[in-house]
């Protein structure tokens, strides 16, 4: 079974399971089931049929008792990032290949107050340091749509689990583009919520500047709960928010945020968006933009106008300058972040060693993959003595002017911005293996809302490729703690195009 077939939401799932035509341990079953003879054996790092047999149990409890939430007994998988305490946390890394933490992250904990059930932990880019997933330590994935092509990254795992219909829900982190480019590339959809809205406890810090959790799922409108339950003030995450404002960050906010648009559209006749300004970046459709992609995110542009949006032309004249910005700050912060990881007091510890400069030595260049290393060496370079300044501080001064881009257009010309999400549709594994920074440049769209800490969402909005069959996605990208006004219009969008429906059994 796969949920999309019987069940093509967490709404329709959700009531099969209150009506009790099927028990959440059944559920379970055939997920694990379904999980373990996947076509792609790389894409859970660890599936425990106990922990998730007990979590369904006590789902099933709920359920018998009445006392049943939105999502209970839902079926979800976290990406390998996310601590978790029964399930081993490895960030994809020889690092980390048997650490089992402690302790909950703060987003697993609320969902399994929620009552969902998870499978396990999903595949990433070793560390989230990664465009395609090809940089886990054990093994590359696979696109469910094209086996011989990449599921993005570096929320890969999440976004594919949703596409092969082993979950309906997966999280995801995003610094840079990683919850939205896999959920492009896959079919389905993602968002990267304001910063500080969602804990980062118990998140492996990559960026911590940039890092948010967030969430795919195969709609807008299960996306909704899902981010609603995950949201909200953590007093052990120092980068969340409480408020904002005046705009209140606790759980319940965006599920109401999301209500109150959705009414209106409906309330709003035959053109439920007149009056919504699109802001349609110019630099976004340059020369570099697949003339696939472009046509996709044109078509779905000229859906939201028929339903009385009005397109807008703005500019963004910094985008150039969002990837060197990012690519500075990034791995300065992930040089900082990673220092932890010595061999001393946890992780990978080298066999062979002379004393403990040399241990550490060979335990990190042992255990840490290419790409892992890469940026660490970059980070660390422009955080030495004589190029702070050049590079690190310049990076954010630059990062600044970026966010006065965004902010006069959101401020001033539209209400929303929308483009591509990737300059192209999901590219063959192992075509960037020569050119250590191609897949850096295929951020230039996301990066931005990343360095200023905006809610971004991706959603199906056609297919291109190989007898048309890879999806392509449309971001939509809004004002700080308008993530209930994102994905009501995703929603709209959703129920006037059936993109979002494709599966891969489809495309193929």
């Amino acid at each position: 079974m796969t949920l999309p077939t019987q069940y093509p939401s967490i709404a329709s799932l959700g009531k099969a399971l209150r009506e009790r035509r099927i028990s959440a341990l059944e559920l379970a079953t055939d997920a694990l089931q379904a999980a373990r003879n996947g076509a792609d054996p790389h894409l859970f790092l660890h599936i425990d049929d106990d922990l998730t047999r007990a979590q369904a149990r006590a789902a099933d409890a709920l359920l018998e008792r009445g006392n049943a939430g939105p999502l209970t007994g839902i079926p979800i998988a976290h990406k390998d990032l996310f601590v978790t305490r029964g399930w081993r946390t490895t960030a994809a890394s020889r690092m980390l290949a048997d650490y089992v933490s402690p302790f909950d992250a703060t987003v697993v904990e609320r969902l399994e107050q929620a009552g969902t059930v998870s499978l396990g932990k999903l595949s990433c880019d070793e560390f989230a340091m990664g465009s395609g997933n090809e940089n886990s330590a054990f093994g590359a994935l696979q696109n469910p749509h094209d086996p011989e092509r990449i599921p993005g990254g570096s929320s890969g795992g999440s976004a594919a689990a949703v596409a092969a219909g082993l979950v309906l829900g997966a999280t995801g982190t995003d610094s840079g583009g990683s919850v939205r480019q896999p959920a492009a590339y896959c079919g389905v959809s993602g968002i990267k919520p304001t910063y500080g809205t969602v804990s980062r406890h118990g998140v492996i810090a990559y960026a911590s500047s940039l890092d948010q959790a967030g969430v795919l799922a195969h709609s807008a409108a299960d996306l909704v709960p899902l981010l609603d339950t995950m949201s909200g003030f953590d007093e052990r995450d120092s980068t969340s928010l409480e408020s904002c404002d005046g705009v209140a960050n606790a759980p319940g906010r965006i599920a109401a945020a999301h209500d109150a648009w959705r009414h209106q559209f409906s309330q709003a006749g035959r053109q439920p968006l007149a009056g919504l300004r699109i802001g349609v970046p110019q630099e976004f459709f340059g020369s570099g933009l697949a003339a696939e992609v472009a046509d996709a995110v044109e078509a779905a542009l000229q859906v939201f106008e028929a339903l009385g949006a009005l397109r807008v032309d703005i500019s963004l004249p910094l985008t150039r300058l969002a990837i060197p910005a990012y690519y500075v700050i990034a791995p300065a912060e992930a040089s900082s972040n990673l220092a932890r990881f010595d061999g001393v007091h946890f992780g990978y510890r080298a066999p062979h060693y002379q004393d403990l400069a040399d241990m550490i030595r060979r335990s990190r260049s042992e255990a840490l993959g290419p790409e892992v290393r890469k940026r660490i060496l970059v980070g660390t370079y422009v955080l030495s003595h004589g190029y702070y300044d050049a590079y690190y501080l310049q990076a954010q001064r630059v990062r600044r002017m970026v966010a006065n881009d965004y902010q006069q257009a959101l401020d001033e010309a539209c209400d929303i911005i929308m483009g591509p999400v990737t300059p192209g549709v999901a590219r063959r594994r192992g075509d960037h293996d020569d050119d250590p920074i191609a897949d850096w440049l295929g951020d230039i769209y996301t990066l931005g809302a990343n360095l200023v800490g905006l809610p971004a969402l991706s959603i199906p909005c056609g297919r291109g490729g190989p007898a048309a069959r890879l999806p392509i996605g449309l971001q939509i990208i809004g004002r700080h703690f308008d993530e209930g006004r994102l994905l009501a219009l995703a929603d709209c969008f959703q129920q006037h195009t059936d993109w979002h429906q494709y599966t891969p059994r489809q495309t193929s």
